[in-house]
């Protein structure tokens, strides 16, 4: 396996995007979380190599399947307007209407846009055949930049390093000569693909203080700053720890209202891998158990939207204020 660079250590801003490199000593979550939380180019997203894919071809769709679902999880960030949209006949017209002047305004096939702005809303796919896998890839990969006002995606891999190891690489190669995101395997060794040693920034390792918002993240940053303007928010808690009962290990929450029983979680990148998906889906379950609702916002909504992620909060908030008031909180603890 080759190194790219001959001393010391490239930084997280000088890997390149170009080509399909390997990073062989880095966690593939503590990367994603500093690509996120700091300003830059690039919008990280984490995905794992499926069992099924045997051939460059079949990671391919792999990846651009994972960038479809990205893609789909992020409206309205990349179509504002659609937020309220419901899948009636209207909605969908609006919808499409509003894809399709994105479509003219940013050189995206129309169809492209109007097809994956119906599947966010309502789950379904055209009967039309899709666009070859080539252009999906692309546009898929400018969109979720866009959605997270970055310039370009960088698709973050791991588990790369099986049986079907030279399949990925070919793969990932062909993604990025077709204009698709950048690619990046984490742990991945193969003789044609270099290495890159990456150092961290010096801020990596910074630790979130209970009761505030991290340090590092300028997502938690900016729904903090527009929180502070609001009357109603008083009582929120940052990032602290919650348990269930004695018996149960404690979860961190990133914002809670304890009165009012309202959880708020922040979404990054490093959410979208399966085990994490699955791990957040359960502390929802405990909490839920618990009499709490769990309010999830991505970064890129709350980056681009923040307006309506405090609305959406302080909506159920007050409403839980006016039914405690009212003695009609009899369901929950």
């Amino acid at each position: 396996m080759r190194t790219l660079t001959t001393a010391g250590r490239t930084i997280v801003a000088d890997i390149p995007v170009n080509r399909v490199v390997s990073l062989p000593e880095i966690d593939i979550d503590d990367l994603a979380q500093v690509l996120a939380g700091e300003p830059g180019e690039l919008a990280p997203l984490v995905t794992r190599v499926p069992d099924s894919c045997n051939s460059p071809g079949a990671f391919a769709g792999a990846a651009v399947a994972e960038l479809e679902r990205a893609a789909v999880g992020l409206l309205p960030a990349w179509l504002p307007g659609t937020g309220e949209s419901r899948p009636d006949l209207g909605g969908l017209a609006a919808a499409r209407l509003l894809a399709a002047e994105l479509a003219r305004r940013g050189r995206y096939p129309r169809t492209f846009l109007t097809d994956l702005a119906v599947l966010a809303l309502t789950g379904r796919r055209p009967l039309a055949a899709p666009l070859p896998l080539r252009i999906r890839a692309r546009e898929l990969a400018r969109l979720v930049a866009v959605a997270f006002g970055r310039r370009r995606t960088v698709l973050l891999v791991e588990g790369g390093d099986g049986p079907n190891g030279e399949a990925v690489v070919a793969g990932a190669e062909w993604l990025v000569s077709s204009g698709g995101p950048a690619v990046w395997l984490l742990g991945t060794t193969s003789e044609r693909v270099p290495a890159v040693r990456v150092g961290m920034p010096a801020g990596k390792g910074s630790v979130a203080v209970a009761g505030r918002p991290h340090p590092g993240s300028t997502v938690e940053a900016a729904l903090e700053a527009a929180l502070a303007l609001e009357s109603w928010a008083t009582g929120r808690r940052w990032n602290q720890d919650y348990r269930s009962n004695a018996l149960t290990p404690p979860v961190r929450l990133d914002l809670w209202w304890p009165a009012e029983r309202c959880v708020v979680e922040i979404d990054g990148p490093e959410h979208c891998r399966p085990d994490r998906y699955e791990l957040d889906r359960r502390r929802d379950v405990r909490l839920t158990l618990d009499g709490y609702a769990v309010l999830r916002f991505t970064n890129a909504r709350i980056i681009h939207d923040v307006g309506a992620v405090v609305h959406e909060i302080g909506t159920f908030v007050r409403a839980q204020r006016r039914d405690t008031a009212e003695g009609n909180n009899h369901g929950r603890r």
